[in-house]
């Protein structure tokens, strides 16, 4: 087991959460640079080879298409605190913007390390892609939500619904009321003292159970 980040890693966002301004991350910037930047780079280096194991096609994806900026959007945020406190990426066969294969993203912070996976906030077009593909594939679908792994690590489909779908659908939804999400997305949670333990390992693990779903969603979008 490799230990890819020092205590001060969780430390800074503790400090940065109470100094959350340009003014002191510029100030800090050099441990910035030190003690989160250049780990989280090299874990996700790491992480992408591991996961590669389990899909080639991951092995030649760059981390700097993975990771995301540590700067908020905030153009339509009332809250106008310029940093995340965590840090994330997305390894996907396209990185981080990969709209049609779905990969894992993870955030690790102070709070806690999540993963997640699946499908989030997708166009109309993409959504009745996946209800359509749901629909004609109803036993393969609930054979994949429901294997003992994937719930043990991941749980339940989370998302929002809609009250009203598509009339060719209703028949299919009373099988399966998953169809009425307008989200399909997954995520476990662990503490935030993983950052110094198995924490590869865990979403290794993580990975190889959600591969199944994350495939069956794949193959709803490129219908």
């Amino acid at each position: 087991m490799s230990t890819y980040f020092s205590p001060d890693f969780l430390q800074f966002f503790k400090e940065l959460a109470a100094n959350n301004h340009k003014e002191w991350f510029d100030e800090n910037r050099k441990r910035y640079e030190t003690v989160v930047k250049k780990p989280f780079e090299v874990f996700v280096q790491h992480a992408i080879d591991e996961m590669a194991k389990l899909d080639p096609r991951l092995s030649e994806l760059d981390p700097k298409k993975c990771i995301f900026r540590i700067n908020r959007d905030i153009r339509f945020s009332k809250d106008k605190a310029p940093y995340k406190l965590n840090r994330s990426a997305a390894i996907s066969v396209g990185g981080r913007n990969d709209m049609i294969e779905p990969g894992i993203y993870f955030e690790i912070g102070p709070e806690h390390v999540r993963f997640y996976t699946g499908v989030y906030s997708p166009d109309k077009d993409s959504l009745m892609k996946v209800r359509k593909h749901i629909a004609s594939n109803l036993k393969e679908f609930s054979s994949v939500i429901t294997d003992k792994e994937f719930e043990k690590i991941w749980g339940e489909i989370q998302g929002d619904k809609n009250k009203i779908i598509d009339k060719s659908l209703k028949g299919p939804a009373e099988t399966q009321a998953l169809l009425y999400n307008k989200n399909f997305y997954v995520y476990c949670t662990y503490k935030a003292e993983l950052v110094h333990g198995p924490i590869l390992q865990e979403m290794a693990k993580a990975y190889k159970a959600a591969q199944p779903f994350m495939n069956f969603m794949a193959s709803a979008l490129k219908n």
